[in-house]
C-alpha cells in the first residue's frame, strides 16, 4: 500500500511514531516483523521468515526527539502472502484504528471492526479481540467508569449550580461509598411539565451496558402536540420494587417543591408490582393504567398471533360495552389461554371504557422513545449518560420554542387537525336542542346526545380525549358558540409555548471537571465508588441449550451396594452401617 511505503533518510517525530509506522508498515505489507534491537535511540528489526532478507535500522537523531531510517533492505522473498491474522495486529493497533470511528459512532460494532480490517489490510481478527479493543478504545476517548463515579459529585454540583432548582443528587451506601442511586430532574423539565405539558407521566426501564451496568428509570410525559417530554430519570445499581419506591419518592418531592397543589396525575408502565405500589403510596390520588404497547407486545411474545394483538388494541379503544364483550369473546374463541392470560390485567387497568382517569387518547407510554435518545450512550460512563440526555435536550427545547413562534393557530397542529376535522363533519349534521345544554344530534346513520354543560357526548370522544367531536362541534355552533374555547387548555399553543420557554443553561463537560484547580480538587466533595455488582470480564457469553437436553428424562442413579436408587456406592448408609 503506498502510504505505508518506508524508505532510507525518512524521518519520524519520535519513536513511538516510528514504531507504529513500522507496525503499519509490516500489516499493510502482509509480513511479520522480529525485532532484535529496540530501545530509546536504535531499532533493528528483519522479517521473521528466516531466509528473507529484509531488514531495517533506524536511529535517533542528536539533539533531537525525532527518528530517521539509516539503512533498510526493502527486497522480501518471503512471499508477504496475506495471512488469516497479524502478530502486528495488537489491540492497542486495533484501538488506534477504530479511535475516530468510535468517536463518530460510539455503536461501531466488533464485526465491522473486523470487516474494515479485513477490506482495508486483508488481514481477519477474531472477533472477542474487536470486541477487547472497542472496549479500550471507549475508555480511552471517553474515560474508566470508575472515573465516571468518582466525578459524579462534583459534577451534580454544577448542574446545580448552572441550572437553579434542578435537582441532581447522588446516594451511596453509608459504609464505603459504593454508588446507588443518581437522581436528575432539570428545572426546565419539571417547570414545562406543571405548566404546559399533559397530566400524564410513562414510567420505565433501560439496562445500561457499561462495566458496572445498572438501569436507566425514566418519567416522560406529553407536550401539547402530543411529543415526547422528559421529565426525570435515574440512574439505579439494581432495578428492583425499592428502587422504584425511591424514584417515585425523588419525583414526587420535585414536583412538590414548585406547585401549591398537587395535580391529579394519569401513570402509563408496566404494571409491574414494584411500581404499581410505589404509585399507591406515593401517588395515592393519581391513576395508573397499563402501557397498552407493552400488553399487546407481551401478548404476541407469548401466543405468536398477530390477530390477538390486533383484537386486544379494538378492545382497549371500544367505547361500548357491547363493543368490548365483543373482542373478549372473539379472543378466547381464538386462544382460552390467551384469554386466562389477559385476566392478569384489569379491564380498568387498560381498557378505555373502564378506565377511571383521563389519558387524553394516550394508551402508550412515550419511555421507549425517549430511550432511544441514550441508546448509543449505554455502553459509556454514567457522565456521558447525563451530557447525552442534556446534549438532546437542550436541542428539544431549542428546536420545539423556535418552531411554536410561526404558529398562529389556537392550538397546536395535532390538536389543530382534530377539531378542523371535526367542523367539517359536523357541517352535515342535524342539532335538536332539547334545552340549554343538551342536544340530540343527528348524522345519516346514527344519533348521539350531547351535554355542553357537562362536556360529554355520548360517542364518548368528548370526555376522553378532551378535544370537542364533531357531534359536539354541532351542538355548539347551532347555540352560535366556539368550539375551541370546549378544548381543555393542555391543547392549546399557548401551553406548547409555556412548556419550552425556561432556558437550558450549559452544564460543564467531563474534560472540564478534570482541568487542575477546578472543582474536582475540593476536600469537602464526597469520593463515590464504582457500585458492588459489575459486568463480568471479558465479552459476554452466550449460553446455548438443547432443547432435547431440557425435555430428556433424567437417569436415575442406582447403588452397586444395596441396589437401591437414589445414590452411590460411595454414600451409600446400608455398607456404613454394616462397618459398624
Amino acid at each position: 500500500m503506498e502510504e505505508h511505503k518506508i524508505f532510507i533518510g525518512q524521518e519520524f517525530p519520535d519513536v513511538k511514531a516510528f514504531r507504529n509506522a513500522i507496525k503499519e508498515a509490516a500489516i499493510a505489507q502482509h509480513f511479520e516483523l522480529r525485532v532484535i534491537k529496540s530501545d530509546l535511540i536504535r531499532y533493528i528489526a528483519k522479517c521473521s521468515i528466516g531466509d528473507c532478507p529484509w531488514r531495517i535500522r533506524a536511529v535517533k537523531i542528536s539533539n533531537s526527539s525525532k527518528f530517521t531510517i539509516r539503512s533498510l533492505e526493502p527486497t522480501h522473498t518471503c512471499g508477504c502472502d496475506a495471512q488469516n491474522g497479524h502478530h502486528q495486529a495488537s489491540i492497542d493497533w486495533i484501538v488506534r484504528f477504530i479511535e475516530e470511528r468510535l468517536r463518530d459512532n460510539i455503536n461501531y460494532k466488533p464485526k465491522d471492526i473486523s470487516h474494515d480490517i479485513e477490506k482495508q489490510y486483508g488481514i481477519t481478527i477474531p472477533y472477542k479481540q474487536a470486541w477487547r479493543a472497542k472496549e479500550r478504545g471507549l475508555e480511552a476517548i471517553y474515560g474508566s467508569s470508575e472515573e465516571g463515579y468518582c466525578l459524579l459529585p462534583s459534577f451534580c454540583d454544577q448542574i446545580k449550580k448552572s441550572n437553579p432548582g434542578t435537582v441532581a443528587e447522588v446516594y451511596t451506601a453509608c459504609a464505603d461509598n459504593q454508588f446507588q442511586r443518581l437522581f436528575v430532574s432539570f428545572y426546565a423539565s419539571i417547570f414545562g411539565f406543571l405548566n404546559g405539558c399533559l397530566p400524564i407521566v410513562g414510567l420505565g426501564g433501560l439496562q445500561l451496558k457499561s462495566k458496572y451496568l445498572g438501569t436507566l428509570l425514566a418519567a416522560t410525559s406529553f407536550d401539547a402536540d402530543g411529543g415526547l417530554f422528559p421529565l426525570a430519570f435515574a440512574v439505579v445499581d439494581m432495578d428492583n420494587d425499592e428502587s422504584w419506591m425511591w424514584f417515585l419518592s425523588e419525583l414526587h418531592k420535585a414536583l412538590e417543591m414548585n406547585t401549591q397543589s398537587m395535580p391529579q396525575f394519569t401513570f402509563l408502565s408496566d404494571g409491574s408490582k414494584g411500581i404499581v405500589d410505589a404509585l399507591n403510596r406515593k401517588f395515592p390520588s393519581s391513576f395508573h393504567a397499563v402501557c397498552m404497547r407493552h400488553l399487546t407486545e407481551s401478548i404476541g411474545k407469548e401466543f405468536k398471533n398477530s390477530r390477538l394483538v390486533h383484537l386486544l388494541w379494538q378492545a382497549a379503544y371500544a367505547t361500548s360495552i357491547l363493543t368490548f364483550k365483543d373482542k373478549l369473546a372473539e379472543i378466547e374463541d381464538m386462544s382460552t389461554e390467551a384469554a386466562k392470560w389477559l385476566q392478569k390485567y384489569p379491564p380498568h387497568s387498560w381498557a378505555l371504557l373502564y378506565f377511571d382517569g383521563k389519558r387524553y387518547g394516550h394508551f402508550s407510554s412515550n419511555v421507549e422513545e425517549f430511550n432511544k435518545w441514550i441508546t448509543e450512550a449505554c455502553e459509556l460512563p454514567v457522565i456521558q449518560v447525563i451530557e447525552k440526555i442534556y446534549s438532546k435536550l437542550t436541542t428539544m427545547f431549542e428546536e420545539r420554542c423556535s418552531k411554536s413562534k410561526s404558529w398562529t393557530s389556537v392550538l397546536a397542529p395535532s390538536a389543530e387537525k382534530q377539531l378542523e376535522e371535526a367542523v367539517n363533519l359536523a357541517s352535515s349534521y342535524q342539532a335538536l336542542q332539547s334545552d340549554e345544554f343538551e342536544f340530540e344530534i343527528i348524522s345519516a346513520d346514527r344519533s348521539d346526545i350531547v351535554n355542553i354543560g357537562t362536556h360529554c357526548c355520548s360517542c364518548r370522544y368528548w370526555q376522553l380525549y378532551g378535544i370537542p367531536c364533531s357531534h359536539a362541534v354541532a351542538a355548539l355552533l347551532s347555540c352560535k358558540k366556539d368550539p375551541y374555547a370546549f378544548v381543555v387548555k393542555y391543547y392549546t399553543v399557548e401551553n406548547f409555548r409555556e412548556t419550552y420557554m425556561p432556558k437550558l443553561h450549559p452544564i460543564p463537560r467531563k474534560i472540564e471537571l478534570k482541568r487542575p484547580g477546578q472543582i474536582l480538587v475540593n476536600e469537602e466533595m464526597q469520593v463515590v465508588r464504582p457500585p458492588k455488582f459489575r459486568r463480568p470480564p471479558g465479552r459476554p457469553e452466550k449460553k446455548r441449550i438443547c432443547t432435547y437436553d431440557i425435555n430428556r428424562e433424567k437417569h436415575a442413579v442406582r447403588c452397586s451396594k444395596c441396589n437401591q436408587t437414589g445414590h452411590y456406592k460411595t454414600t451409600c448408609k446400608v455398607e456404613f452401617a454394616e462397618r459398624l
